[in-house]
């Protein structure tokens, strides 16, 4: 079941650049309490396992997308500090939250950016090919970003992406970037789930928050789905991609609340 589950994460992956957080973490929170997670500590597992799981998934994805020259990595450098120190810092928010308020927070969060990603558009020109965001502003948006993905449990393509899209990066582009921006988020992000969470939180094979068996059979699907994905971005027109990203995250937000 993981690995399936893993599939359908990498395809998101490489097609949207959001890691496959957001179907993980939908389908973790109904599979989880099968395999004994306690309910008061399923929604931080599904966060915590999604996050250890996209740091694979990221990967994969992120080296499709620089074969095909869509990762820009000058703004990938200028964003790890930021996204590192946020997603550590965000897991200790998330750790602190009740599961029933970290789940209407992910809900809410899909809204928004569903919101963002349909009607929003980039500032000023269209996108060109040739923009390439740099500087300390862009290091501080990686804070914001990488603490608010920890919360939501996420790579942080849906709030990477919009970002670069407004600044006036291509579709796609923003999506290989932020598969790479993906991998420093989860990094930290899982770590600070497993190293704060009450002892004794999950049953065996965890380490804190991070239920091993989904975190690893995920992964496994994931990377080898995930250039699958990258494929497909590569094929969509820019405006299309951006409604299927839109599209996406109001279903998610849907399944949580429901």
């Amino acid at each position: 079941m993981f690995p399936l589950l893993g599939v359908a994460a990498g395809v998101a992956a490489g097609l949207l650049g959001i890691g496959g957080g957001l179907v993980i973490i939908g389908v973790l929170v109904w599979l989880l309490p099968s395999f004994g997670v306690p309910p008061e500590a399923t929604m931080h597992a599904a966060l915590a396992s999604s996050l250890a799981s996209i740091v694979l998934t990221a990967s994969s994805s992120a080296r499709a997308h620089h074969r095909r020259g869509s990762v820009l990595w000058p703004t990938v450098a200028w964003m790890v500090p930021g996204l590192l120190l946020g997603g550590w810092l965000g897991s200790f928010v998330a750790v602190a939250l009740e599961g029933e308020v970290l789940r209407r927070c992910v809900a809410v969060y899909c809204f928004l950016v569903a919101l963002q990603m349909a009607f929003g558009g980039p500032r000023g020109d269209a996108a060109r090919p040739d923009v390439v965001p740099v500087g300390w502003l862009m290091s501080a948006a990686g804070t914001g970003i990488g603490a608010v993905s920890a919360v939501v449990g996420i790579g942080g393509g849906s709030l990477t992406v919009p970002l670069l899209v407004w600044r006036g990066v291509v579709p796609v582009r923003a999506v290989g970037t932020s598969a790479a921006c993906g991998i420093f988020i989860a990094i930290a992000s899982a770590a600070g789930y497993a190293m704060n969470a009450p002892l004794g939180a999950l049953p065996a094979h965890a380490v804190g928050y991070v239920y091993l068996p989904a975190a690893i059979g995920i992964a496994l699907g994931s990377v080898l789905a995930a250039p699958l994905g990258t494929r497909l971005a590569h094929a969509i027109s820019g405006v299309a991609l951006k409604r299927v990203f839109a599209g996406f995250m109001v279903l998610v937000g849907i399944s949580l609340l429901v």
